[in-house]
């Protein structure tokens, strides 16, 4: 059996380490755009990009793996279609025949239209090796940064630029950062200490354009008011990279629509990481993470082999800020009630819904996260009250 995997992430990386290690013989094909073998995305914009992390470091794989594996690796190709009824992948280069194909393509991220100057230069997004290999020679202490957008990628740029000795200017249209994401205590969190390293944040105010003519120069923002800035940086989110899919007349909601094995709507055909969504609790959800890229890629390499699992995400995440540690624990979605519990240095804050205990944020705060992922995956839920006043918190083990 041949097998292509379309797109070389770490989804792609970890679905094809996966089949070897389940004994899959037949051929293994990656494909990918970038011209290098897959690597790690979040250091990207934090130890690869304050140059304490080397590309060598980034990489997921060894040049000599994947040859030892007998994986074909077929970089910096771009694929142009999907031909479903012939099982053949189209690129720029030529046809790849496949009896399966998984598609791994993950997010691209979302850019400002050219009316409002999103296309000036000077103006960057955080995504892939070639969006930090403009950045950073642009990161120049003293100059003048704005970032648009407070989720986790504008604030985890905006870190590392204040760390490099810019001064930074941070924009959310929404009345709070992390707004999406996030319940208000752990935005209080991640606000002060960002304020605390000088970033000035301004929240509830929308941007009108970027200004400038021959490069960016400013950000107007709504209310009228004008940023100076020497570049700007755009973390305003991602999306799933759907368009080879939905050409090919695949099921797309929210994504690569799969069933809960990670299958397609054509049976030959399956999706793994950031690019696809699976059901969950009636509904569909698309999770962006590396845990997810990794255990949704192992399971259809499972399934693709004939095993049969659903896949059943066990949520976590991370988000390093200054010196500041946020990890996640679970899915905050449709929370009821939040319980929190000061740390030195940050804290945790405990999510519920309907009386159970359904996720963790906690910033600086190890313990309180690896108890948190304990509890949730456990099914375990103490009491509010209890999480609140406990003065141990392996107490909420017993």
């Amino acid at each position: 059996m041949n097998i292509v995997i379309l797109g070389a992430g770490q989804a792609a990386a970890s679905l094809a380490a996966k089949l070897r290690a389940l004994g899959h013989r037949g051929g293994i094909t990656v494909i990918g755009d970038e011209p290098a073998p897959p690597y790690q995305r979040p250091p990207l914009s934090k130890a690869y990009l304050l140059g304490q992390m080397g590309l060598d470091r980034l990489t997921l794989r060894a040049a000599d793996w994947w040859r030892d594996q007998g994986i074909a690796l077929h970089l910096g190709e771009r694929a142009t279609g999907i031909d479903r009824d012939r099982r053949v992948v189209a690129t720029e280069r030529g046809e790849y025949r496949y009896d399966q194909l998984a598609l791994t393509l993950g997010a691209a991220p979302r850019r400002l239209p050219a009316a409002m100057g999103g296309d000036l230069p000077g103006v960057h997004v955080v995504r892939n090796l070639a969006d930090i290999s403009g950045l950073k020679p642009a990161l120049v202490a003293g100059r003048r940064l704005v970032v648009i957008g407070g989720g986790y990628i504008g604030l985890e740029a905006a870190a590392v630029a204040r760390k490099l000795g810019l001064e930074v200017t941070l924009i959310e249209a929404a009345p709070r950062i992390l707004g999406r994401v996030a319940a208000p205590e752990t935005a209080d969190l991640i606000r002060a200490l960002h304020r605390a390293h000088g970033v000035e944040i301004v929240e509830g105010t929308g941007i009108a354009r970027i200004t400038g003519t021959a490069a960016a120069n400013g950000v107007e923002l709504a209310d009228g008011r004008h940023l100076p800035a020497d570049l700007v940086i755009c973390g305003i989110g991602v999306a799933p990279e759907t368009a080879l899919a939905q050409v090919a007349g695949l099921a797309i909601d929210n994504g690569v629509a799969t069933d809960a094995f990670g299958r397609c709507s054509d049976p030959a055909i399956w999706a793994a990481g950031d690019c696809a969504s699976f059901p969950w609790a009636d509904s569909r959800l698309r999770l962006e993470s590396v845990g997810n890229a990794i255990d949704m890629a192992e399971t259809v390499a499972a399934n693709m082999l004939g095993a049969d699992i659903p896949y059943i995400p066990k949520p976590w995440f991370w988000s390093d800020q200054f010196d500041a540690k946020l990890q996640i624990a679970g899915l905050n979605l449709g929370y009821d009630r939040v319980v929190t519990r000061p740390a030195a240095n940050g804290g945790s804050v405990w999510y519920y819904r309907a009386g159970r205990l359904i996720a963790v944020d906690a910033l600086n705060d190890a313990r309180a996260y690896m108890i948190g992922k304990r509890l949730i995956e456990a099914g375990r839920s103490p009491e509010p009250k209890t999480v609140a006043e406990a003065v141990e918190l392996k107490a909420l083990m017993a």
